[in-house]
């Protein structure tokens, strides 16, 4: 079970480079504007669909009288292009939350306000993938707001009766459901569903590929090079021998090929814990954590979304935007509530000492307590692979990458005919809006 770097500029040149890099006509309001020192009493809205949040606002509302947040819940499928129709009419947030792939496409849309400068003293709070994500380029766009590092659960039960170990790389992965269809064909070592390439995406982070890669002026395009196709041939054994189970993230009975054992792996994340007290009731103190499969053991790395605050085009008060949304994000008062199951936010968070929020979230009637398991954690929140970029047109990439999936694991096509297709999809689409991109060496 999944979910889904760069150089950095200074001052005038960080805005024009991001600008000719990231779009032909701009990358949002310019540094300089953004870098402006707000006086006096302030309001910002603020976009978000987070549970927590809201009662987080009041807090700070109530301690910073002269910067007011008006928190406006957005929640919707079409989050997204309400957000672009309202940049466009001039009636945009100040902030909104997003994830770090449509920022990157916000920003190269010119929808968003390079805060470089005034966020800049908020930088050292968070890890490097964290910053990266609110950077797509160089310039900053926002402010990391959570992280999901992913690691491994594991059916421990069901793992001592087929004679196999916790995986620690890839090719164990691929021994372990190589060993457990010979003892049980019904049983799968783990799931790749058919809507759903973020297995793709993860295991090219671990693998250290870079898809989009900022060299000098331009874009380097990497869907083809020997990290991302590393990544590709374990997903393409997965399918080719049957090892995956393929149950749809969309169907609710989705949980029950983990609950019976029928799929006995899941890479998963920090958000999908509170799930399983509530979806796997016959499992419930079978399960084990271990680290995620890495590619290789002496530079052990994984990967993670992230959720960030963005600041949106137009707003009248970027240096504030960036301080509320850094002390959302990294002060001890608000990550102590928000990381708290009973806020039902779900956050992790995005800075560097994740420690003393990792206890509480741990549900640990589901584990065996075989292994230490906040441990763990954090040693996932400090793997996650640095060298991970979003690009230009990420979003519609991987909108592009999903339409090829399901022929994927329907046999259709090989994987790496689908990072081919994808490698020369995305040239072309750059070419198209005036980006400079080139095949990677």
């Amino acid at each position: 079970m999944s979910t889904t770097r760069t150089r950095t500029f200074a001052g005038a040149a960080a805005a024009l480079t991001l600008s000719l890099l990231l779009s032909a006509c701009g990358g949002g309001d310019n540094n300089d504007s953004a870098a402006k020192t707000t006086k006096g009493k302030v309001q910002l809205e603020f976009w978000g669909w987070t549970e927590g949040i809201p009662q987080q606002v009041a807090v700070w509302n109530k301690e910073h009288p002269d910067t007011q947040v008006k928190y406006v819940n957005a929640a919707g499928d079409t989050v997204y292009q309400k957000l672009r129709a309202a940049v466009t009419s001039g009636n945009a947030p100040c902030l909104s939350k997003m994830d770090g792939m449509n920022l990157a496409n916000f920003a190269a849309d010119g929808l968003l306000t390079d805060i470089t400068k005034v966020a800049a003293p908020y930088r050292s709070r968070y890890t490097v993938p964290a910053w990266n994500a609110v950077s797509p380029g160089g310039a900053t766009y926002g402010i990391p707001t959570g992280s999901s590092p992913l690691f491994t659960a594991y059916r421990a039960d069901l793992f001592q009766k087929y004679g196999i170990k916790a995986p620690t790389t890839w090719d164990d992965v691929i021994a372990a459901g190589k060993a457990v269809q010979k003892k049980d064909k019904n049983v799968k070592i783990f799931n790749m569903a058919g809507e759903d390439p973020s297995t793709l995406v993860d295991l090219s982070w671990q693998a250290g590929a870079q898809w989009y890669r900022i060299n000098g002026d331009h874009w380097e395009i990497g869907f083809t090079s020997p990290d991302a196709l590393k990544a590709g041939a374990i997903v393409q054994q997965l399918v080719d021998d049957n090892l995956a189970s393929n149950a749809s993230y969309n169907d609710p009975g989705v949980f029950k090929t983990w609950d019976l054992g029928t799929t006995i792996l899941m890479t998963t994340s920090t958000w999908q814990l509170p799930i399983y007290d509530t979806n796997f009731p016959k499992s419930k103190g079978k399960w084990q954590l271990a680290d995620a499969p890495v590619f290789d053991t002496a530079e052990p790395r994984t990967s993670s979304n992230f959720d960030v605050t963005a600041v949106l085009k137009g707003c009248k008060y970027p240096d504030r935007a960036a301080e509320f949304a850094a002390w959302l994000s990294s002060s001890k008062e608000s990550l102590t509530a928000l990381t708290d199951p009973a806020s039902k936010s779900g956050l992790f968070p995005a800075v560097k000492d994740v420690s003393p929020y990792v206890g509480k979230i741990i549900p640990t009637e589901m584990f065996n307590g075989k292994s230490d398991s906040a441990q763990i954690i954090t040693t996932a929140a400090s793997r996650v692979g640095e060298q991970w970029q979003y690009g230009p047109d990420y979003a519609a990439m991987y909108s592009e990458m999903q339409k090829q999936w399901g022929k994927v694991m329907k046999k259709q096509l090989t994987v790496k005919d689908m990072l081919t297709h994808l490698q020369a999809w995305v040239l072309a689409d750059l070419k198209n809006k005036g980006v400079k991109a080139v095949a990677a060496g």
